[in-house]
C-alpha cells in the first residue's frame, strides 16, 4: 500500500510539471498593416518555359518539365540565374548534367547546350527570385517573429508554391490603386525603397511567410491575440494602406465562419465607404491586413472574391501564428 502511494504521489507531481501553454509565441503582438515589398530567392533555379535551339526544344525533348527544380549542374550547387550560366561555360562538354527536384523527388536529367556567336544556349527559360507587394500582418515584440500575406507566395507560370532559400521585406509605398470590380480583381500599386529593409524572410508557407524583424519596432501599442472562440459574426475591421505608408482601419463585415478550412477561415464583406471608393473591395496587395475585432488581432485578409469584390476571405491569427512558431 505504501509503495502504491508513494507512485501515486510521483505521478501527480510530473504531471503538474508539464507546460499547460506550449507555444512560443505571445498574447499580445504589433498588429501590421504596413505595406512592404517582398522578395524572395528561390531554393535552386526553377525552370519557367523553354525556347527553340536550331529549331528543335533542346530542353523539353531531354525530359525537362515546367516547375522543375534545378539544384546542381555537373554536380555542383547552383543558387541563381549566374550560378547556372557560369557551369555551362566552364563545361568542355557539349551536354549538361542537370540535378533537378520535381514532385520532391531528385532526379538527374543531360541536355546538350549551344554555342551561338559566343553565347552557350540551353533551351531554359529560368527563374531564380520573385518580387512584389503585400501586407504585414504581425510582429511578436518577445520573439521578433513576424507574418506576412496570410497566403503563400506562387509562382505564376507554374501556380505551384515558389521553393524559397530566403527573402526579405522591405519599405514600399501605394502610389495608386487599380480599383476592383466584379470579375476582375484591382491591384495595389507602389514604389520601392530596397534600402529601407524590415526583416528577413525564413518561410513561405500555406498560412503565410515569415522571418525575424530586423528593423526597429514601430511606435504601435500591441493588440491581444484572439482566439477562434473569440471571434463572431458582425463589425470587424482591417488594417491597410490606400495611400503612400499611412495605415488606417475600415469597417468591415464577419457573415461567416469556417473553422475547418486551411486558410479560408473567415468569410466578410466590407462596408467602410472610403475603402470602397478607394478600392472598389479587395484588391491585390492588401493581403494579410489584419482583421481586428472586440480589440483584439483575429485573422488576417487572404483572399478577393472575383464575382463579389467587396467580399473576401481571412485566416485565423492563431494559424499563422502557429505556423510561426514552427
Amino acid at each position: 500500500m505504501k509503495k502504491n502511494k508513494l507512485l501515486t504521489i510521483i505521478w501527480l507531481l510530473i504531471i503538474t510539471i508539464i507546460p499547460i501553454n506550449v507555444l512560443a509565441y505571445s498574447n499580445f503582438i504589433i498588429p501590421g498593416g504596413e505595406n512592404v515589398g517582398i522578395e524572395v530567392s528561390s531554393n535552386g533555379v526553377l525552370v519557367v518555359g523553354f525556347y527553340e535551339v536550331d529549331n528543335k526544344l533542346i530542353a523539353k525533348d531531354s525530359g525537362f518539365q515546367v516547375g522543375d527544380r534545378i539544384i546542381k549542374v555537373n554536380d555542383k550547387i547552383v543558387n541563381s540565374i549566374d550560378d547556372m550560366v557560369n557551369v555551362v561555360k566552364e563545361s568542355n562538354e557539349e551536354s549538361i548534367n542537370y540535378t533537378i527536384i520535381r514532385d520532391n523527388k531528385e532526379l538527374s536529367l543531360k541536355a546538350s547546350r549551344t554555342n551561338q556567336d559566343g553565347v552557350y544556349k540551353t533551351g531554359i527559360y529560368v527563374k531564380d527570385s520573385i518580387q512584389g507587394i503585400g501586407t504585414l500582418t504581425f510582429i511578436d515584440p518577445e520573439t521578433l517573429k513576424f507574418g506576412a500575406l496570410g497566403h503563400e507566395i506562387l509562382e505564376k507560370t507554374t501556380s505551384k508554391k515558389f521553393e524559397i532559400k530566403d527573402g526579405k521585406i522591405f519599405k514600399s509605398d501605394v502610389t495608386s490603386i487599380n480599383k476592383s470590380e466584379d470579375g476582375k480583381a484591382g491591384e495595389k500599386n507602389a514604389r520601392y525603397d530596397k534600402s529601407k529593409v524590415y526583416g528577413n524572410i525564413s518561410e513561405n508557407t500555406t498560412s503565410g511567410i515569415f522571418g525575424t524583424y530586423t528593423d526597429k519596432l514601430p511606435d504601435i501599442k500591441t493588440i491581444e491575440v484572439g482566439t477562434i472562440k473569440d471571434i463572431h459574426l458582425g463589425e470587424a475591421k482591417i488594417r491597410t494602406v490606400i495611400n503612400n505608408d499611412e495605415i488606417k482601419e475600415f469597417r468591415i463585415n464577419i457573415i461567416k465562419l469556417n473553422p475547418n478550412s486551411d486558410t479560408k477561415n473567415i468569410l466578410f464583406e466590407i462596408t467602410d465607404e472610403e475603402l470602397l471608393n478607394s478600392t472598389g473591395g479587395v484588391v491585390q496587395g492588401m493581403s494579410g491586413s489584419p482583421i481586428l475585432q472586440d480589440n483584439k488581432i483575429v485573422g488576417a485578409v487572404t483572399h478577393v472574391i472575383v464575382n463579389d469584390s467587396k467580399k473576401g476571405y481571412g485566416i485565423f491569427i492563431t494559424t499563422m501564428l502557429k505556423e510561426a512558431d514552427n
